[in-house]
């Protein structure tokens, strides 16, 4: 439940676990209901202050060259700003034709904040009226399952969101844990035991990488 103090200023804060707020909004790629958007994929929807600025321009590009790599792991990515849809289609333009990177996905024309009210991308001891860095990855049944917030003069790293994306769909299909700095290739965490049987198990299992019982390892 929002804070009263949330209420007054507008912004909510989801969390994970939380079903993702629906909406609909205007974006470059045509209208879009959230609830509709994206069927039985994962998004990655993403904030930035403003468009036509130099590290906006450096993420946005980042995303766009990397897209494919998100068309693989059955992600769209959804980009918003507090701009009209008449910048966005400028910028997208301009970037293109100074560089030759073409942001091909949708970009949101939050003009009336309202969105980014909606999922606490607003933070006013930042700014308030510039979006902050969010990303929320949203799972095909439009649950928030990881969010990252980043202040306006820090540019996010490409790596590490395609490598929680990635850490977070195996761990949902093999039910396994990821441990510090893990990638794809790596060891996974299986669960710990739950049962003095399972413990038995456990310390029978040869084929497990075991720091402990209660800390195993192996490969998939």
């Amino acid at each position: 439940m929002e804070t009263n103090l949330e209420m007054q200023q507008g912004t909510s804060m989801p969390r994970i676990g939380d079903n993702a707020p629906d909406f609909e909004a205007v974006t470059t790629k045509g209208k879009i209901k959230f609830s509709d958007f994206a069927k039985n994929k994962w998004v990655v929807m993403f904030s930035h202050p403003a468009d036509f600025t130099p590290v906006c321009t450096t993420e946005l590009s980042g995303f766009a060259t990397r897209k494919s790599e998100f068309n693989a792991l059955n992600t769209e990515l959804l980009g918003l700003s507090i701009d009209s849809i008449h910048s966005h289609l400028a910028w997208v333009q301009n970037v293109r034709e100074n560089t030759g990177v073409y942001f091909d996905f949708p970009i949101i024309a939050d003009i009336d904040m309202k969105v980014a009210k909606l999922y606490g991308m607003l933070q006013p001891n930042e700014s308030e009226t510039a979006a902050v860095r969010a990303v929320f990855f949203i799972d095909p049944s439009k649950k928030i399952r990881l969010i990252m917030y980043y202040p306006l003069n820090i540019g996010r790293n490409m790596n590490e969101i395609l490598r929680v994306l990635e850490a977070m769909q195996i761990s949902d299909e093999h039910k396994v844990s990821m441990p510090l700095d893990w990638k794809k290739g790596d060891k996974v965490i299986v669960g710990p035991p739950k049962t003095l049987d399972e413990l038995d198990a456990r310390l029978a299992d040869d084929s497990l990488e075991k720091v402990d019982f209660y800390l195993a390892k192996k490969h998939l």
